[in-house]
């Protein structure tokens, strides 16, 4: 039997697209969850916490109104 490919789900927006950048947000996945979402990591999204990228996904519809430009819809089966 084959492996089932199960989409990593993006813990910003939802989406499913598989981890790393989210094209959907642009937030970057360095494992952050609930658990710590209201901590300033640096790395990858600099001074954004995840529960701050969250609120900006849910007025700007990306992580950061910097990224409006650069984010997309998600696909039909990147939907949460």
């Amino acid at each position: 039997m084959g492996e089932v490919w199960v989409p990593v789900v993006c813990p910003c927006c939802a989406s499913r697209t598989g981890g790393g950048t989210c094209p959907v947000c642009f937030w970057t996945d360095d494992g952050q969850g609930d658990a710590d979402a209201e901590v300033v990591r640096g790395g990858p999204n600099g001074d954004m916490s995840l529960a701050d990228a969250r609120l900006n996904f849910a007025v700007y519809g990306a992580s950061h109104p910097r990224y409006q430009e650069m984010v997309r819809p998600a696909h039909p089966d990147e939907r949460p």
